[in-house]
């Protein structure tokens, strides 16, 4: 991370810190990057180092820093509070930046959306928010993967593995993504055993490693013997898990060196790909669409590596219906189907593919998930 002798987020602490930078020198004056440069600026809510949600993004940035003629400044640790905007505000002031990728949920509404509309000519992307045409600046985008596919095939481990025929999530905040993954995992297991339950335990937050340790021993408490996450961290949620005898599937990014011989496999995103093709096409003149969206064929996802506790009746089903997803339209959420209220989610013939962007908004679990949103 770049080091400047003020305060990255202190830079705009007040007013009076901004007119004392102004006193020393013009903003206009400031380092930026060379001419016909490109600086592009991530900011991560947590270390760059969880084995997770962060480092899938700083791999995707490292891959960034390696691309002719552009510079990355980089801030980890920014809160999903204004402190994000005052790294935004700096990153554009101090350094230059004209291309940001804020990447944590929470940043999109109030803090993007607050900052964007005073920088008409920079471009601000942001993971996982539903932009919209009607109602957000043209100069804001939204990208994000069909990792929920991901999810499905780690429950395809999940189901071959499992004794008990019950698994276990621990989550983080019943958003729609998050549900999505939970109903994914859950659907594929029950594509090996009808009657596979999963247990899902919210932590409440993105990054609380004792509420996750607790979680975790909850579940397996409770008979859960294969677990994931969603949370920006899974090393707790791994290592607890791999403590207690349970397998693993992992997310965000590849765990299997936290338990390799637990280690099932996971669902990892590709970031490298996504930000390198952004970049490539800010630097070519282009303009990136405001709504991207892609999975396993387009390269945004990727499963980690099949460990050797996967059976070969697990692997083949694994890798079948890994071919079917490849060929785009594949469907999680298929009639009949109810959520674990009894409400009617699908009738029978009733489909939502992945592409599907009602699947954005989903607000239930399944049948057979033991929990609730609220």
């Amino acid at each position: 991370m770049p080091t400047h002798p003020f305060s990255r987020r202190g830079f705009l602490r007040s007013g009076a810190a901004l007119a004392g930078a102004a006193a020393v020198a013009p903003l206009s004056a400031l380092p930026v990057s060379a001419a016909g440069d490109l600086t592009v600026g991530f900011i991560y809510v947590g270390p760059k180092d969880d084995f997770g949600y962060n480092q899938a993004h700083a791999e995707g940035a490292a891959a960034v820093k390696a691309m002719a003629g552009v510079t990355v400044v980089e801030e980890e640790n920014v809160a999903e509070t204004t402190d994000v905007q005052k790294s935004m505000e700096s990153m554009i002031n101090f350094d230059g930046a004209t291309l940001l990728f804020p990447t944590s949920f929470g940043y999109f509404d109030p803090h993007i959306l607050e900052v964007a509309p005073k920088y008409p000519d920079l471009r601000f992307e942001h993971c996982g928010g539903l932009w919209s045409a009607d109602k957000h600046p043209s100069n804001v985008g939204s990208y994000f993967g069909y990792i929920g596919m991901g999810q499905y095939l780690n429950g395809i481990a999940a189901g071959h593995a499992t004794k008990t025929k019950k698994i276990g999530f621990v989550a983080a905040k019943p958003i729609p993504q998050v549900l999505l993954n939970i109903n994914s995992f859950l659907l594929g297991a029950r594509a090996v055993d009808p009657s596979i339950t999963c247990q899902v335990i919210f932590t409440g937050e993105w990054s609380m490693a004792v509420r996750e340790a607790e979680a975790t021993n909850a579940l397996a408490d409770g008979g859960a013997d294969v677990i994931t996450c969603h949370v920006d961290g899974p090393k707790v949620v791994m290592e607890t898990a791999a403590s207690r005898g349970c397998f693993l599937c992992g997310y965000h990014a590849d765990q299997s060196p936290l338990a390799p011989d637990m280690y099932l496999t996971g669902a990892e995103w590709n970031w490298a790909q996504v930000y390198t093709d952004m970049v490539t096409t800010t630097m070519n003149g282009g303009s990136i669409d405001n709504f991207v969206r892609g999975g396993l064929a387009e390269g945004f996802i990727k499963m980690s590596p099949l460990g050797p506790a996967v059976s070969d009746a697990a692997r083949a089903q694994f890798e079948a219906t890994k071919a079917e997803i490849m060929k785009g339209g594949f469907a999680v959420i298929k009639g009949p189907l109810k959520d674990n209220a009894g409400n009617v989610i699908a009738t029978e013939g009733q489909a939502f593919a992945e592409t599907d962007v009602a699947l954005e908004s989903m607000g239930y679990l399944v049948e057979g998930v033991i929990g609730s949103t609220s």
